[in-house]
């Protein structure tokens, strides 16, 4: 998600005030085309969320 944010603002089309964390700082250290391959990774099959240990 971080990488789809930051890409959106490299390309003008959301604020670069708005992005906060991990998004601000890949927007400032990485190129539009590193963006664009990272944001496209796939996500299928991989878990969404870490679980709670008992």
């Amino acid at each position: 998600m971080a990488a789809g944010a930051a890409l959106a603002a490299k390309r003008g089309k959301r604020s670069k005030s708005s992005l906060k964390g991990a998004s601000r700082q890949m927007a400032k250290s990485m190129t539009k085309s590193e963006l664009r391959r990272m944001a496209k990774t796939k996500r299928k099959g991989k878990p969404t969320r870490k679980r709670k240990k008992r």
